[in-house]
């Protein structure tokens, strides 16, 4: 049975009766629309019937954006991605998502809102409007937990599917990682001789190997090769729920990788495991880290802390006057180096642990192309040698 009630000017009340429950009340759906007249808003309850019938209507839920975020941690983000995806996750909803849309109902939430948040999300610092990158990562996350609303049939349609994901303005350059050339990466070895041995082979496998450093920090003795001069890289230690430590797979199966080191980052290893295994019988009793042995650790053997590194590298650059650059971005300059020396795509994608060398054509495209062309002028210059022999 349905009916058709005016509710007020252009508005009608549409009910659609199922029946009785177990406790023989009548089961009702309703949905108030907007018509021009009755003739319209017949339409619009037959289209309801079929709705409701079929089971695609769903009944807007009083339930807050805020309340839905921690059934989506609950039930999705806890147990499909991964600790440090998580972390991130919980910083920008913290910081960003649930201040705009914390107090909204979830079935409130629709694309001009979502426009508006990204077009006026700004820097926590106060430094101004978010970067598009930072943009489009909030949109994947609000993306996604409207995508799982609609999954549990929480809402119909998910708000973030009808707006465009954020890019560079025109004009706007995407922003470049920053990098050291081969002369500060030289001054930057000179400085570090005065740090403690642990840190300048850390500097060296970030710089040879191009990893990142939850992957340095994942790094097990019983991974080193140093006869072959091998480094197998297969797990990682992030920050977790709560900023606590997580060892983990790497990233993705590319990532499970086997790099080879050059002479002299061997050699330093090898001097430094050596050192390692003396302070270790040193310790003793001392030494609580019993089911593993961490390439890079504390004094007690435990794994360092996974900001650890990044601490004491803003400290060095700072005494040591060396240009800062983010940590992350020695990988950067690692793959940069090895581009400027000729080395195929190819072989540093796999280096780094892509998934795709798209991903290392996209963000080292810059450099390739740099790389490319100086390899056209060198033909350039046989080309026009050989015009003037002839």
């Amino acid at each position: 049975m349905a009916s058709i009630e005016k509710r007020g000017k252009g508005s009608y009340r549409l009910t659609v009766e199922l029946g009785y429950d177990h406790e023989g009340n009548r089961i009702k759906r309703r949905k108030t629309v907007k018509c021009k007249g009755i003739t319209e808003a017949r339409k619009e309850l037959a289209k309801f019937v079929t709705e409701v019938e079929s089971g695609e209507y769903i009944t807007p839920e009083k339930m807050l954006f805020s309340a839905f975020v921690d059934e989506w941690q609950e039930n999705h983000g806890n147990n499909e991605l991964g600790e440090q995806t998580m972390e991130s996750y919980r910083m920008y909803l913290k910081n960003h998502i649930l201040p705009f849309f914390g107090s909204m109902r979830l079935n409130e939430v629709k694309p001009i809102h979502v426009i508006k948040f990204l077009s006026e999300a700004q820097r926590t610092d106060g430094q101004g409007e978010l970067s598009v990158g930072s943009k489009q990562y909030l949109y994947r996350i609000l993306r996604d937990i409207f995508q799982r609303a609609v999954d549990w049939k929480k809402i119909k349609e998910n708000p973030v599917a009808a707006v465009k994901k954020p890019k560079a303005k025109k004009g706007e350059k995407k922003k470049r990682a920053e990098v050291y050339d081969e002369d500060e990466v030289r001054a930057l070895f000179a400085a570090a001789q005065s740090e403690p041995m642990h840190w300048r082979v850390f500097l060296s496998l970030a710089l040879a190997a191009g990893l990142r450093r939850s992957e340095l920090l994942g790094i097990e003795l019983s991974k080193i090769n140093i006869e072959k001069q091998e480094i197998f890289i297969d797990q990682a230690i992030v920050r977790g729920k709560n900023g606590k430590p997580v060892i983990k797979n790497t990233k993705s199966d590319a990532s499970e990788r086997l790099i080879s080191l050059p002479s002299s980052v061997t050699l330093e290893l090898k001097q430094y495991i050596h050192q390692l295994k003396k302070e270790r019988l040193k310790s003793g009793d001392d030494w609580v880290e019993k089911e593993h042995e961490w390439l890079f650790c504390n004094i007690d053997g435990t794994h360092f802390y996974p900001t650890t590194p990044s601490t004491w590298w803003r400290r060095f650059t700072k005494r040591a006057g060396v240009r800062y650059i983010r940590l992350h971005d020695l990988r950067h300059t690692s793959a940069t180096l090895l581009i400027n020396q000729g080395v195929h795509a190819k072989i540093i994608s796999e280096r780094l642990g892509h998934a795709d060398i798209r991903i290392t054509m996209d963000t080292y495209g810059h450099a390739l192309k740099k790389a490319d062309q100086e390899a056209a002028d060198k033909l350039d210059e046989l080309f026009l040698s050989e015009k003037k022999q002839g």
